[in-house]
Protein backbone atom coordinates (compact mmCIF):
# COMPACT_ATOMS: atom_id res chain seq x y z
CA UNK A 1 0.00 0.00 0.00
CA UNK A 2 1.40 3.33 -1.03
CA UNK A 3 1.16 6.38 1.49
CA UNK A 4 -1.09 7.94 -1.16
CA UNK A 5 -3.34 5.14 -0.51
CA UNK A 6 -2.91 5.15 3.38
CA UNK A 7 -3.95 8.32 3.18
CA UNK A 8 -7.08 8.02 1.69
CA UNK A 9 -8.26 4.54 3.22
CA UNK A 10 -10.70 4.44 5.15
CA UNK A 11 -9.25 2.28 7.84
CA UNK A 12 -7.22 4.28 10.47
CA UNK A 13 -3.85 5.23 9.25
CA UNK A 14 -1.03 4.06 11.40
CA UNK A 15 0.74 7.46 11.64
CA UNK A 16 -2.03 8.98 13.22
CA UNK A 17 -3.93 6.52 15.31
CA UNK A 18 -1.29 4.15 17.02
CA UNK A 19 -3.62 3.38 19.03
CA UNK A 20 -5.51 1.35 16.48
CA UNK A 21 -2.62 -0.84 16.18
CA UNK A 22 -0.61 -0.77 19.23
CA UNK A 23 -0.19 -4.54 20.49
CA UNK A 24 -2.23 -6.03 17.76
CA UNK A 25 0.10 -8.74 16.78
CA UNK A 26 0.63 -9.85 20.63
CA UNK A 27 -2.76 -10.03 21.17
CA UNK A 28 -3.43 -11.88 18.05
CA UNK A 29 -1.29 -14.35 19.19
CA UNK A 30 -2.94 -14.54 22.66
CA UNK A 31 -6.66 -14.99 20.76
CA UNK A 32 -5.42 -17.73 18.49
CA UNK A 33 -4.20 -19.39 21.92
CA UNK A 34 -7.52 -18.78 23.21
CA UNK A 35 -9.38 -20.26 20.31
CA UNK A 36 -7.35 -23.34 20.09
CA UNK A 37 -8.76 -23.76 23.68
CA UNK A 38 -12.10 -23.19 22.61
CA UNK A 39 -11.84 -25.27 19.50
CA UNK A 40 -10.04 -28.41 21.46
CA UNK A 41 -12.72 -28.03 23.77
CA UNK A 42 -15.53 -28.48 21.69
CA UNK A 43 -13.84 -31.29 19.70
CA UNK A 44 -13.33 -33.09 23.11
CA UNK A 45 -17.28 -32.71 23.92
CA UNK A 46 -17.67 -34.23 19.93
CA UNK A 47 -15.46 -36.64 20.88
CA UNK A 48 -17.41 -38.02 24.14
CA UNK A 49 -20.72 -37.84 22.12
CA UNK A 50 -19.40 -39.69 19.60
CA UNK A 51 -18.81 -42.46 22.12
CA UNK A 52 -15.05 -42.16 21.21
CA UNK A 53 -15.61 -43.47 17.92
CA UNK A 54 -14.71 -39.74 16.74
CA UNK A 55 -11.02 -40.63 17.65
CA UNK A 56 -10.58 -42.57 14.61
CA UNK A 57 -10.81 -38.67 12.46
CA UNK A 58 -9.82 -36.82 15.17
CA UNK A 59 -7.86 -34.39 12.63
CA UNK A 60 -10.53 -34.43 10.82
CA UNK A 61 -12.67 -33.60 12.85
CA UNK A 62 -10.46 -30.67 15.18
CA UNK A 63 -9.59 -29.25 11.31
CA UNK A 64 -13.58 -29.11 10.66
CA UNK A 65 -14.17 -27.46 14.31
CA UNK A 66 -12.02 -25.19 14.12
CA UNK A 67 -12.45 -23.89 10.40
CA UNK A 68 -16.23 -23.68 10.80
CA UNK A 69 -15.41 -22.13 14.43
CA UNK A 70 -13.23 -19.32 12.87
CA UNK A 71 -15.64 -18.72 10.21
CA UNK A 72 -19.19 -18.43 12.05
CA UNK A 73 -17.48 -16.01 14.69
CA UNK A 74 -15.89 -13.25 11.92
CA UNK A 75 -18.77 -13.14 9.98
CA UNK A 76 -21.06 -12.89 13.04
CA UNK A 77 -18.77 -10.47 14.86
CA UNK A 78 -15.36 -9.40 13.25
CA UNK A 79 -14.14 -11.49 15.36
CA UNK A 80 -13.26 -15.00 17.48
CA UNK A 81 -13.98 -15.28 20.67
CA UNK A 82 -10.21 -15.33 21.21
CA UNK A 83 -10.43 -11.81 19.66
CA UNK A 84 -13.10 -10.39 21.46
CA UNK A 85 -11.54 -11.19 24.74
CA UNK A 86 -8.39 -9.84 23.81
CA UNK A 87 -10.37 -6.61 22.32
CA UNK A 88 -9.25 -7.03 18.68
CA UNK A 89 -11.59 -6.85 15.10
CA UNK A 90 -10.87 -7.64 11.52
CA UNK A 91 -12.33 -4.75 9.65
CA UNK A 92 -12.39 -4.50 5.51
CA UNK A 93 -10.80 -2.54 3.46
CA UNK A 94 -13.73 0.03 3.37
CA UNK A 95 -13.52 -0.15 7.28
CA UNK A 96 -16.31 -2.67 8.00
CA UNK A 97 -17.36 -5.56 9.56
CA UNK A 98 -16.30 -8.72 7.85
CA UNK A 99 -18.79 -10.11 5.84
CA UNK A 100 -19.92 -13.99 5.80
CA UNK A 101 -17.92 -14.29 2.25
CA UNK A 102 -15.02 -12.05 3.41
CA UNK A 103 -14.73 -13.88 6.59
CA UNK A 104 -14.41 -17.53 4.47
CA UNK A 105 -12.32 -16.56 2.19
CA UNK A 106 -10.46 -14.82 5.24
CA UNK A 107 -10.70 -18.52 7.18
CA UNK A 108 -9.31 -20.28 3.74
CA UNK A 109 -6.31 -17.93 3.98
CA UNK A 110 -5.58 -18.64 7.15
CA UNK A 111 -5.87 -22.50 6.88
CA UNK A 112 -3.55 -22.83 3.48
CA UNK A 113 -0.98 -20.30 5.89
CA UNK A 114 -1.17 -22.99 8.39
CA UNK A 115 -0.69 -26.24 6.43
CA UNK A 116 2.01 -24.63 3.84
CA UNK A 117 4.23 -23.87 6.84
CA UNK A 118 6.67 -21.40 4.95
CA UNK A 119 3.33 -19.39 4.43
CA UNK A 120 2.84 -18.89 8.11
CA UNK A 121 6.26 -17.65 8.66
CA UNK A 122 5.90 -15.31 6.22
CA UNK A 123 2.37 -14.39 7.22
CA UNK A 124 3.84 -13.70 11.13
CA UNK A 125 6.73 -11.45 9.51
CA UNK A 126 4.48 -9.31 7.83
CA UNK A 127 2.46 -8.85 10.76
CA UNK A 128 5.82 -8.01 12.64
CA UNK A 129 7.02 -5.69 9.60
CA UNK A 130 4.10 -4.03 8.12
CA UNK A 131 2.42 -0.37 9.16
CA UNK A 132 -0.68 -1.83 9.99
CA UNK A 133 0.49 -5.49 11.09
CA UNK A 134 -1.25 -7.31 8.66
CA UNK A 135 -0.86 -10.66 8.08
CA UNK A 136 -0.34 -12.52 4.67
CA UNK A 137 -4.51 -13.45 4.15
CA UNK A 138 -5.00 -9.81 5.60
CA UNK A 139 -2.72 -8.17 2.62
CA UNK A 140 -4.57 -10.36 0.04
CA UNK A 141 -7.98 -9.58 1.06
CA UNK A 142 -7.42 -6.05 2.45
CA UNK A 143 -8.50 -6.77 5.71
CA UNK A 144 -6.63 -5.14 9.24
CA UNK A 145 -7.10 -6.68 12.54
CA UNK A 146 -7.40 -3.66 15.03
CA UNK A 147 -8.06 -2.59 18.31
CA UNK A 148 -11.94 -2.33 19.04
CA UNK A 149 -13.03 0.66 19.98
CA UNK A 150 -16.07 0.84 22.71
CA UNK A 151 -18.71 0.55 21.42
Amino acid sequence: MTMTQMRTSPLPNPEYRREMYQDVPTKRFFAWVIDIAIIAMITLVLTFFSLFTALFFLPLLYGTVSFLYRWSALASGSATLGMRFMAIQILTAEGHRLDGQTALLHTAGYFVSVVTFPLQLVSIAMMLGTARNQGLSDTVLGTVAVNRLAD
